[in-house]
């Protein structure tokens, strides 16, 4: 098993990325359109992926057909992503737009977790849980407000 310290500074890394990634995607929305923004914030990450890909031989890519096929429209839940945070960073801010999202991120794995779907291992919702995602709901209607 993998260090926790490890698992933790690769999360770590996953959470700044988003931090600066907002605000990069909601100043390219604010000059140019959503749609542009989400566009150009894809590309760039296709290209990026796209070099060690190149440098492996493509890796596993061939093997495309074995993934679900419901799991290849993972991609449109960035494009939702990045539209959402572009919209909401010049409204209310980016630490609110990243509370909100990552709300929402909190309420979906709950579900997911508690009914075991797309692989995840199942975890009951128990009173707990439910007490910790009111409370995050409550900090993101004071984040917002």
């Amino acid at each position: 098993m993998e260090s926790i310290l490890l698992i933790i500074l690769i999360g770590l890394a996953g959470g700044v990325a988003v931090g600066l990634q907002s605000p990069l995607a909601s100043m390219i929305s604010q000059r140019l359109g959503t749609l542009e923004s989400v566009f150009i914030v894809h590309i760039g990450g296709a290209i990026v992926a796209l070099i060690p890909l190149l440098m492996y031989g493509g890796g596993k890519l061939g093997q495309w057909r074995n993934v679900p096929w419901y799991a290849l429209g993972a991609g449109v839940f960035g494009l939702i992503v990045i539209g959402a945070i572009s919209y909401m960073i010049p409204r209310v801010g980016v630490a609110a737009s990243i509370t909100t999202i990552v709300a929402g991120q909190l309420l979906v794995g709950t579900l997911l977790d508690h009914f075991g779907l797309l692989g995840a291992a199942e975890r009951l919702l128990d009173p707990t849980r439910v007490i910790g995602l009111i409370v995050v709901l409550v900090g993101v209607w004071l984040t917002v407000k």
